[in-house]
Parts: structure tokens; C-alpha cells; sequence
């Protein structure tokens, strides 16, 4: 069977070393071992390493570029196929223009053709109203179909 080919975005990689919400923690180290398994073929965009880097805690920063060097993942850069699916984002008013990280990282997995967008931003990300108007867009483009989903959707028993 193919693998699902999983985007990580900031907030997903964010909890990987987050000891103030354990149970999202531990959900996160759960797929992170199936993506070091080969479970799931990971991607991740410069967004998510620029993100990373901008954290005012270099201790922070060093665990989870860690984290990262311990998966096989590919590197997706911001593409001008990326910036055009942010802006038909932006356009469609799926997400505020204010929210452009979160748009290219929509873009971003969307250009790699990435089937499920990992986060756990449920702010602006994992919600009906983006996972809807995500979907609607990427049919109309043409593009493959996307979810956006909580780590917990890909761990839970009997879905690996």
C-alpha cells in the first residue's frame, strides 16, 4: 500500500517538545515514530525552518532542528506554485491576508502534493472552515485532494 505523504507544519513540530500540553506532546512523539518507521513519508517546508529559527529560545530551537535531523523528510521551498495557492487562500477568504505563514504552508503542501497537512494550529488551521475552503480550492485548481488534520488522526490504533 502507498504511504500518505504528510506535510508538518510549525505548530505540529512545536509539540514535539511542548511540556506544557502533554497529551499533545505525546500524540506528536507517537507519528514522529512512525515517520522514523517510514509509516508515513514526511515533508517539510523552509517556512516551518524559517518559523523554527525566529524562536527567541535557542534551546528550543537546537531540540527540535534535533527532532528533525532524526527523520528522512523532504525539503519543500516557498514556489511560486506555492504563493499562488496563498494568495487564491487569501482571495477566496479562507484565510485573513494577515495569516501568510499559514497560507504558504497550505501552498507549500499543496505544490509538493502532499495528501494530509499535520498541525495542530486549530486556531486557523484545523477548523471546518479552513479544511473545507482548503479543499474546495485545491478541486478547482486541479490539484490532488488535502486534509488537514491533529497528529491523534494518524496514530490511533488500526489506521497504520
Amino acid at each position: 500500500m502507498k504511504k500518505l505523504k504528510i506535510y508538518l507544519d510549525t505548530s505540529a513540530i512545536g509539540y514535539l517538545d511542548e511540556q506544557s500540553s502533554p497529551q499533545e506532546m505525546g500524540e506528536m512523539l507517537k507519528l514522529w515514530e512512525l515517520i522514523k518507521q517510514g509509516i508515513y513519508d514526511a515533508a517539510i517546508s523552509q517556512i516551518t525552518f524559517d518559523e523554527i529559527s525566529n524562536n527567541k529560545n535557542a534551546e528550543k530551537v537546537d531540540v527540535l532542528l534535533d527532532y528533525i535531523s532524526e527523520i528522512n523528510y523532504e525539503k519543500i521551498e516557498i514556489s511560486e506554485q506555492a504563493n499562488r495557492i496563498a494568495s487564491l487562500i487569501a482571495s477566496a477568504g479562507v484565510l485573513a491576508e494577515k495569516h501568510k505563514n499559514d497560507r504558504l504552508h497550505i501552498g507549500c503542501a499543496i505544490a509538493a502534493n502532499c495528501e494530509i497537512i499535520v498541525s495542530l494550529n486549530f486556531k486557523h488551521l484545523v477548523n471546518i472552515k479552513t479544511i473545507k475552503g482548503v479543499r474546495g480550492i485545491a478541486n478547482l485548481e486541479g490539484y490532488s485532494s488535502i486534509d488537514i488534520v491533529s497528529p491523534a488522526m494518524l496514530t490511533q490504533e488500526g489506521d497504520v
